[in-house]
């Protein structure tokens, strides 16, 4: 049985790394894609291509989610292509790491807008469709770095433990019209954006997980299709740590 079969769900940043795999994940589960990257560029075309390759119905959408505007732009047009939104995946992110001592005001700025401004954009926008049909599943995805820290993140740090924050409130307020806000905190992933680290870090990174590996980008994936689908009916306000039983996660 497909769990996410005739669902329509909203990805942000889905052109690569955990957001593509998230996308692949729920479209094997019937699930129909709409996803969002800051240009329609080779890289959202090709994996609308593959998608639409699975037999679902998927989108890309050029669109800064961090844009109030924007982001209530797109969640119009793809409820005019798609008919109705059941899934957000509130998933666009980046890092720009440096020493408190050393981080720009502009550091700060970009890391807090495309990481914790895009979901409190996404979400406004998506709530009165979700409100008026009466159920809805979000999920954010922070980082174990929001509940733990790290060197030369603060940025980083403060931006996923925002999310956090905002999840549980969220939660709270749209509970009443059964919309779920649930987070996914990822440890130590293997993607894009990690796998130019020097290998003496990576190793470090292994000896405090308990599992002795990274995650993977699916295994990401598949956390979100259990607060996605009804297999997490009752279950809000949620924070999962998936970081192999990191140390301090």
């Amino acid at each position: 049985m497909e769990l996410l079969k005739d669902k329509v769900a909203i990805i942000t940043g889905a052109t690569r790394g955990i957001g593509k795999a998230i996308a692949l994940r729920f479209a094997q589960e019937g699930c129909n894609i709409a996803f969002s990257g800051r240009s329609r560029n080779e890289n959202m075309i090709a994996v609308e291509q593959q998608l639409q390759d699975m037999g679902v119905q998927a989108k890309g959408y050029a669109a800064d989610a961090s844009n109030l505007e924007q982001a209530q732009q797109m969640v119009a047009q793809v409820l005019a292509d798609f008919g109705h939104i059941d899934i957000l995946i509130n998933n666009a992110g980046i890092t720009a790491d440096a020493a408190l001592k050393r981080m720009t005001e502009q550091q700060w700025d970009d890391v807090l807008a495309t990481n914790l401004k895009s979901v409190f954009c996404m979400t406004k926008s998506v709530q009165p469709a979700m409100w008026k049909q009466g159920f809805g599943s979000i999920v954010n995805i922070s980082s174990v770095v929001g509940i733990a820290g790290n060197n030369n993140q603060c940025n980083y740090a403060a931006s996923k433990a925002g999310i956090i924050g905002f999840s549980k409130a969220a939660a709270k307020e749209l509970g009443a019209r059964n919309i779920r806000v649930n987070v996914v905190a990822p440890g130590f992933i293997q993607t894009e954006m990690t796998q130019d680290m020097p290998p003496e870090l990576k190793a470090y990174w292994q000896t405090r997980i308990p599992l002795r590996r990274p995650g993977t980008a699916d295994e990401v994936a598949k956390a979100c299709l259990y607060y996605a689908s009804e297999l997490s009916s009752y279950n809000t306000g949620d924070v999962m740590h998936l970081c192999g039983g990191m140390e301090d996660a």
